[in-house]
């Protein structure tokens, strides 16, 4: 099984972006999916996660910015990041998540960088 993130970069406050998330190897409605960020000497931050069922959650740092939805047909979770701020900029990361502990679980590949001009 592998995950590959894709779609950060460079994008100026208050823009917006979309983050990818190919899951190979397994099927994405019969996983719970989360996306994690890591910020620079900082603990991992859970922003947002979908239940295989489609149920979404979100942390209150992003919430009514980013949008997390799964498209089955490609096996595929999004990030869309809107009113992206400064403090948005780290590596974001997919996984499948146990949503009782907000961890992550099995692969965890490289991310995708997220870099935000003020």
């Amino acid at each position: 099984v592998q995950l590959q993130a894709s779609g950060g970069g460079l994008v100026q406050a208050g823009g917006s972006l979309t983050l990818s998330c190919v899951v190979s190897g397994s099927i994405l409605s019969a996983n719970d999916m989360g996306w994690f960020r890591l910020h620079p000497g900082k603990q991992r931050e859970l922003v947002a996660s979908i239940s295989g069922g489609g149920i979404t959650a979100y942390s209150d740092a992003i919430k009514g910015r980013f949008t997390i939805a799964g498209d089955n047909a490609k096996n595929t979770v999004y990030l869309k990041m809107t009113n992206v701020k400064p403090e948005d900029a780290a590596v974001y990361h997919c996984s499948f998540i146990d949503l009782k502990s907000g961890r992550p679980y099995g692969y965890w590949g490289q991310g995708t960088q997220v870099t935000v001009s003020s």
